[in-house]
């Protein structure tokens, strides 16, 4: 096995398995790099930086990517290439999780480029990398110089039957109502996302502290292989300039109308162009500047507005649009907008708006997720599209990027704990298009998701909300917790947090924290807020359609799930597909057939009801098993001279002979019965010897008076 020089085991517990991190002998060109290992998952995360930032570079350069290779797993890529290509939603989310997690932990005057790789070279099918992929990029970064403030470590905590568990197995995972992924440091929370099964906020704060304490073991692991390697200290690094004075005097020209426009509770454009203004009045006061003060006339001017707002709302407890701390903006929904969609909502809070429609689609149209560990088809879909016009800004359509994947995702995890499960035919498609935005448009997909499944008749069982969170600090202990917050309160605030769920309890949950001492009764705190905020939309998404459509649409695709025996699958698929290839021909439908837990399952699909109905008939009669006594409607297919031969279900002839046809003696059948005639008839008996089927139509006739019914017919003695 892979061994280095320098290696440290953490011991997570008995119900998880250790996990060893060593150095030494992998990328050693790489600023840092460390390679994780638990049970046969091997992870290898190196991080490199540039040494000065580039000329005229403003902010933070970090880029980080995760990525699994195939081989990892045995596996070649299923591309045309056979080779990995772009990352994946699946590595994309995970690349995620290890950036909002990292980037706090650098210097806010720190800009050089920054790159952290994270590779999967062994999988486990039993061991989840996404929970470990962050303390192998922070290992990475321990054991370097690069100048991260401190170290960092993520675990996932479920709870499987009341029991929380860190860094449960997968298939302990598929059990657990929930499942959550924590980054700290060794002081404080820094980031949370997760879904569960409508927990309460209480259990949610439970599993924060839980895993804060296994963090903790993580991140003396790595200060211990720090020591080990003899890192002593970090790099010097070029800082950017800054002039005193100037910052200075720009806060005593534009701090008063600065504070007034903050104040004035003004639309979105209508402040941004208000502080454009006062921006540019500034830079004309100040008059000519050297060459090296005129880019920080943005920076400080930005820094002052960060300043102003902040105190605000702190010492005034007034938002910039003029609300309280704990008010939501004004909510406005409608359903059914959209003639031709399965089902669509239009959503808009403020001035964030979500038109989102519901598409209905066959098991055919099931989305495939592959991992290096697995190949999972999902039957509930939900994609997020950010296009430029929701902010007023004109940039290239690329296709969705990280944040649009995040964001989508958040969504998902959140409505899919109200889905119905596995026995719900339908393949469902969510998208959402953000038309308008001002902040909380994912929590606004949210809402409107569950409005249009409604509307698309899914049985939904309850409405699901979601309100983002905002937090603002200062040194001197005061705080204020926003609910519902914009956009410009989200960037310059020291909190997002958002919050699903439903009236009775969480289903999914998204943390941001870009500061330290975050205490949990200040976390119980914004949990409480968040919850009335939850229930005061939960109530307007009641008002506006109260349950779900007991059917769907007319327009919409029908679809049956039903299951037959195992050794019937063989009879509805018939000799190379005939029988059922014929029956979605001459219904119109589309059909496939699995063999799930020892059965067989059939989905149905048409657009016409009659259609699915009429295949659902065909299929039920070639499972079925003729009953003595049970009455049919029969095909007459030939006529003979002793009787005619009818199918009464499909695949199941037999003899009506001509003396039980009718009362009357008939010499002929002519002129009464012909090929192609419907007629009903009843299953009297089988023959012992043979097993043919001994059918009547007369005994379903008016006896004519005076005549007995004679106890054996001719039929008896073919």
């Amino acid at each position: 096995m892979l061994t280095q020089p320098h290696s440290v085991v953490i011991d997570m517990g008995p119900n998880s398995k250790p996990i060893t991190i060593s150095t030494g002998r992998l990328a050693r060109q790489a600023d840092g790099a460390a390679l994780l290992q638990c049970g046969n998952c091997y992870l290898l995360a190196t991080v490199c930086a540039s040494k000065e930032p580039r000329p005229g570079q403003s902010f933070f350069p970090l880029t980080v990517d995760y990525q699994e290779k195939f081989a990892s797993a045995g596996r070649i890529p299923g591309s045309f290439f056979k080779r990995e290509g772009k990352l994946s939603d699946y590595e994309v989310l995970i690349s995620r999780l290890i950036d909002r997690a990292l980037r706090p932990l650098f210097p806010e005057d720190y800009f050089c480029d920054v790159q952290v790789l994270v590779t999967l070279l062994s999988s486990d099918p039993e061991v989840m990398p996404d929970a470990l992929a962050c303390l192998a990029a922070s290992a990475a970064l321990a054991v370097s110089d690069v100048p991260v403030q401190e170290v960092i470590s993520e675990v996932r905590i479920g709870r499987q039957n009341g029991e929380y568990l860190i860094n449960p197995t997968r298939t302990q995972l598929q059990s657990c109502d929930m499942d959550f992924i924590i980054a700290a440091t060794a002081k404080n929370m820094m980031m949370v996302e997760g879904e569960a099964k409508e927990c309460q906020e209480e259990d949610l704060v439970k599993a924060l502290e839980l895993a804060h304490e296994a963090i903790r073991k993580q991140i003396a692991a790595q200060e211990d292989l720090r020591t080990q390697v003899g890192v002593t200290g970090k790099r010097e690094y070029t800082k950017p300039y800054r002039n005193e004075a100037l910052e200075n005097k720009i806060a005593e020209l534009g701090r008063a109308k600065m504070y007034e426009i903050a104040k004035s509770a003004s639309a979105k454009h209508e402040r941004s162009e208000a502080f454009s203004k006062l921006f540019d009045e500034v830079k004309e006061a100040l008059g000519e500047l050297p060459e090296e003060d005129q880019p920080l006339v943005g920076h400080y001017l930005g820094e002052l507005q960060y300043y102003v707002v902040r105190d605000m709302m702190l010492d005034d407890r007034i938002r910039l649009d003029g609300r309280n701390l704990t008010t939501v903006r004004p909510l406005d929904m409608m359903v059914d907008v959209l003639p031709s969609p399965h089902g669509c909502a239009l959503f808009t809070r403020g001035e964030t708006q979500s038109l989102t429609t519901v598409t209905l689609g066959t098991p055919n149209d099931e989305l495939l997720i592959e991992t290096a560990a697995t190949s999972d088809y999902v039957k509930f879909i939900l994609h997020y599209n950010f296009p430029p016009f929701s902010t007023g800004e004109t940039k290239p359509m690329r296709g969705p990027g990280r944040r649009e994947v995040g964001h989508g995702n958040l969504a998902m995890r959140s409505l899919k704990q109200i889905m119905p499960g596995n026995e719900y035919p339908y393949t469902v498609r969510v998208v959402s298009d953000i038309l308008e935005s001002n902040g909380s448009s994912s929590m606004a997909t949210v809402c409107a998701g569950s409005l249009a499944l409604m509307d698309a008749g899914v049985p939904f069982a309850k409405h699901v909300s979601g309100v983002a969170m905002g937090l603002i600090t200062r040194k001197d202990g005061k705080y204020a917790i926003l609910t519902d917050i914009l956009g410009d309160e989200d960037h310059l605030g020291d909190m997002d947090f958002k919050v699903t769920g439903t009236r009775d309890g969480i289903c999914g949950v998204q943390m941001d924290i870009k500061i330290d001492g975050l205490s949990m009764d200040v976390m119980r705190e914004a949990l409480a807020q968040a919850r009335d905020g939850r229930m005061h939309i939960l109530d307007a998404m009641y008002a506006t359609i109260p349950a779900a459509r007991e059917e769907v649409k007319p327009h919409s695709p029908r679809m049956v799930k039903m299951f037959i025996e195992k050794e019937f699958i063989g009879a509805v698929i018939g000799p190379q597909g005939k029988v059922v290839q014929e029956i979605q021909k001459e219904t119109g439908t589309t059909i496939t057939i699995e063999e799930k837990n020892n059965m067989g399952e059939v989905s149905i699909f048409g657009t016409n009801k009659e259609g699915v109905d009429r295949a659902e008939r065909w299929v039920k009669g070639i499972v079925a098993v003729p009953t003595v006594g049970d009455v049919y409607e029969a095909t007459v297919k030939s006529i003979m001279p002793y009787g005619a031969f009818v199918e009464f279900l499909p695949g199941k002839q037999g003899l009506l002979h001509i003396s039980e046809v009718s009362w009357k003696r008939l010499e002929t059948l002519e002129g009464i019965l012909r090929e192609g005639d419907m007629v009903k008839v009843k299953l009297t008996g089988t023959d012992p010897k043979t097993g043919k089927f001994k059918l009547s139509r007369k005994v379903l006739l008016p006896k004519p008076e005076g005549q007995s019914r004679p106890e054996q017919g001719p039929a008896d003695q073919q």
